[in-house]
């Protein structure tokens, strides 16, 4: 019979190129590779590893691992620091964190918390200084430019109800 048989299935009883070769692939041809499983032709034992008799798992045979020392056995880095005591932050001041949220929503608003958490600051030692600040300039900025766009409308009302009053037919 002559493979591969002419009705284009292979036959089952023939022999099949086994997995990863070619056909026509010759294991004596100088450009192949070595088999790493196969047996050593030298005199090396025949483990089923390429690479010889490995360590087996576990701790090493030498009781450091990559020749480092144990623990225990580094060497001294000076004295250690002492311990700092925990102090615990003092509480950031509510309306000062008011002052800064009210500076987007309400500007006005934003301005009295702020100098409200600013006096509050001063007697109580609380934190939340710079909040109130912020909140302030905020607020400030804001409603300087919500006062500048009223008085913009205003102007422009102004000199359209006096442009309408002169018609000429």
């Amino acid at each position: 019979m002559t493979y591969p048989p002419p009705g284009g299935t292979p036959d089952p009883y023939q022999p099949q190129q086994p997995y990863g070769q070619q056909p026509g692939y010759d294991p004596t041809s100088p450009y192949s590779q070595p088999d790493p499983y196969a047996a050593p032709a030298s005199g090396a034992p025949a483990s089923g590893q390429p690479y010889g008799q490995q360590p087996p798992y576990g701790a090493p045979s030498s009781g450091q691992p990559y020749g480092q020392p144990q623990y225990g056995q580094q060497p001294g880095y000076g004295q250690p620091y002492a311990q700092q005591p925990y102090t615990p932050q003092a509480p950031t001041n509510t309306m000062a964190i008011l002052a800064l949220v009210f500076a987007f929503v309400f500007s006005p608003a934003a301005i009295v918390m702020g100098h409200v958490a600013k006096k509050q600051i001063r007697q109580t030692g609380e934190s939340g200084d710079g909040l109130a600040t912020a909140g302030l300039w905020l607020g400030y900025i804001f409603t300087g430019i919500y006062v500048l766009i009223c008085a913009f409308y205003i102007v422009v009302a102004i000199f359209a109800i006096g442009s309408s009053g002169t018609t000429s037919y």
